[in-house]
């Protein structure tokens, strides 16, 4: 394959807001959708990342437009305003582009390593469909080991920053008394889940009421971090009572009007999900404070200064697995010559033509196995890699093979 067919096209949070990131997401119903119709496009290689911050699609195609036609067939947002907002990356560009992003270098948040999470469920996602082969598989596996050396060996995601974070440290900040206050948490799913932990190891908040469309989950997190659940078609009622909300579900439309907070009293709205389930509205009432994901990314303290300074370490890192990366690549591009010249010289093998003119006995006699042929296709491999002349690494692979064989 080559690796300029490899393309990555989607749009991110440094030119799009959360509102037109949301035309853009994708669900698993529209994931699935997306598959089926690259499969009857003849797309045998793809994998969508969409996040809060992102919606991306990788894969092997003749151009980045087939790519494009994929996202925007399956979502409501306009081919049009892709394209005007949309990066397109070809090659050892789109390969890098994936290194940084599972780094979190691209994060809105630097280095949020919850994203390695996001990563890894939409590769299972593409693998149980048959949208991950020999090159998909190989680069995701380089880049998530790249990216857990990195979490390991370097301070690039240290401390406690991350949207889940953010939304912890906002209310602490803008909401007094946030020990006393009655939150609900709609959505225990990873995000939902890291916001829940953060609030209770950093905010001392315990009235705290989990709410998700599996009630049995819900229950099940809320027994895990000594919480209260409750149930999903009592959504409006505990949101009414609520001095803070806080919405990480993945709905295709809001969960939450501005008809529902009517009339409610004072309350503190987060907003994690991207398209927005909060009804951006709902910001307009008087005693509404609603924030989303691209307000809770503005923080800069400490934290992300000290990150900044691994930046360099980082890349160093990705620089090295993307040097491997691609020497497996130009060895695959090697692998039909290999594989003529490994059947040519068994061949040569069982015909006894690496015998001289007079063979001793002991030449007679040599075992017909396939261990001097494997050593001269590894040495014409070795070869191969570091230079371009498939003739005379040929040759020198008979050579090799001959003087094994006899010596």
């Amino acid at each position: 394959m080559d690796l300029n067919q490899f393309y990555i096209t989607g749009i991110n949070y440094k030119k799009s807001d959360a509102s037109v990131r949301g035309e853009f997401a994708v669900s698993s119903e529209k994931y699935a959708a997306i598959l089926e119709t690259a499969a009857a496009c003849g797309l045998q290689e793809v994998f969508i990342l969409s996040t809060c911050n992102r919606t991306e699609i990788y894969g092997i195609a003749h151009s980045a437009h087939d790519l494009v036609k994929l996202i925007c067939k399956q979502t409501p947002g306009s081919t049009e305003i892709f394209h005007g907002m949309s990066y397109i990356k070809q090659g050892m560009e789109a390969v890098e582009h994936l290194f940084s992003v599972a780094a979190g270098l691209d994060s809105q948040i630097l280095g949020d390593y919850e994203i390695v999470g996001q990563l890894k469920h939409a590769a299972k996602f593409a693998r149980e469909r048959g949208f991950i082969d020999t090159f998909l598989e190989r680069l995701l596996n380089c880049v998530l080991q790249s990216s857990k050396e990195i979490k390991n060996h370097t301070q690039l995601s240290g401390g406690t920053v991350s949207v889940s974070f953010a939304a912890v440290r906002f209310l602490k900040e803008h909401v007094e008394d946030i020990q006393n206050k009655r939150i609900v948490l709609l959505g225990a799913g990873k995000i939902g889940r890291n916001t829940c932990k953060n609030l209770v190891d950093y905010s001392g908040a315990k009235n705290i009421i989990l709410i998700n469309r599996s009630d049995e989950k819900a229950a099940e997190l809320a027994k895990e971090l000594g919480l209260r659940a409750a149930l999903y078609n009592e959504s409006k009622t505990e949101i009414q009572e609520a001095d803070i909300v806080i919405v990480a579900t993945n709905a295709d439309e809001p969960v939450i009007k501005k008809s529902d907070l009517l009339n409610n009293g004072k309350k503190v709205l987060v907003d994690l999900s991207i398209p927005r389930n909060i009804e951006p509205a709902a910001g307009e009432l008087e005693n509404i404070t609603l924030v989303n994901v691209d307000d809770l990314s503005k923080i800069n303290d400490s934290t992300l200064e000290q990150r900044l300074l691994e930046v360099p370490k980082a890349k160093n890192i990705i620089a090295a697995y993307m040097h491997d990366f691609t020497d497996w690549h130009t060895m695959r591009k090697n692998v039909p010559v290999l594989k003529a010249v490994k059947q040519k010289l068994t061949d040569m093998q069982r015909c006894n033509l690496y015998l001289s003119a007079h063979p001793s006995a002991a030449e007679t006699n040599i075992p017909q196995n396939s261990h001097f042929v494997q050593r001269a296709i590894t040495n014409m491999a070795v070869k191969m890699r570091s230079q371009n002349q498939p003739g005379c690494n040929f040759i020198e692979a008979i050579n090799d093979f001959i003087s094994c064989s006899i010596n």
